[in-house]
């Protein structure tokens, strides 16, 4: 199953999305939706997607904003639904990262089928290669890790932590943010547990655990 966010102020546009995605898809692909930016982050952080839908002008951050966020920790596909349809418009979208713009009236059909195309590219290139950092391979498709050509066995909350490091290789991760993304964005404990599980994922790392650095009073990056 395939799990979409849709963050959309248009309380009639999200219940046709919902249900002709649900209806074409046979269940097999999930719309969950936000009504303005705000809610739109907390959905971002509180659980990862397989592709986020962003209307632009919304209530609170507007949806290039949540791009722009969204790019910085993530390479999830981003398509954007919008009346906004100057040329100056779409192409700050595509320099924010996104991989589809859509103007808005547009077909739902239309909408279906370059979801399916993006949905179809983003788990190619998921299970066609592994995601490499210096001497750690991490291969998405079976969950399995290598350290020099060895394999590393790793809990599920080490592996969802290296993974997210990986895909943001050189980039500073919060410790907040590792809380509410593998943790969930109710979590009620304190943000030590990630050092404590940082400090157990460089020990099974080996060799390569000095790879996972700690930039102080920030968070944690991984490099080669």
């Amino acid at each position: 199953m395939f799990h979409i966010l849709l963050v959309e102020d248009d309380a009639q546009i999200r219940e046709v999305i919902e249900d002709y995605f649900a209806a074409k898809s046979n269940g097999e692909i999930q719309i969950h939706t936000a009504a303005d930016g705000h809610a739109g982050l907390e959905a971002v952080y509180e659980r990862e997607y397989d592709l986020c839908m962003l209307d632009v002008m919304l209530p609170g951050e507007s949806g290039f904003e949540i791009c722009r966020i969204i790019r910085q920790q993530s390479i999830v596909p981003i398509m954007f639904l919008t009346a906004r349809n100057q040329e100056e418009d779409v192409l700050y979208g595509y320099q924010l990262g996104c991989d589809d713009y859509l103007v808005k009236p547009f077909s739902l059909a239309e909408l279906y089928a370059k979801t399916l195309a993006l949905l179809k590219r983003a788990k190619g290139m998921v299970a066609s290669a592994d995601m490499v950092c210096g001497d750690i391979a991490l291969n998405p498709a079976n969950f399995t890790v290598k350290v020099c050509g060895e394999t590393v066995e790793l809990p599920p909350k080490q592996y969802a932590i290296l993974k997210y490091l990986m895909e943001n290789k050189n980039l500073v991760i919060e410790r907040e943010l590792l809380l509410t993304r593998i943790w969930g964005y109710d979590y009620e404990g304190n943000e030590r547990v990630v050092d404590n599980h940082i400090k157990k994922l460089r020990k099974a790392l080996g060799s390569a655990g000095g790879q996972v650095k700690t930039v102080i009073t920030k968070g944690y990056k991984i490099t080669e």
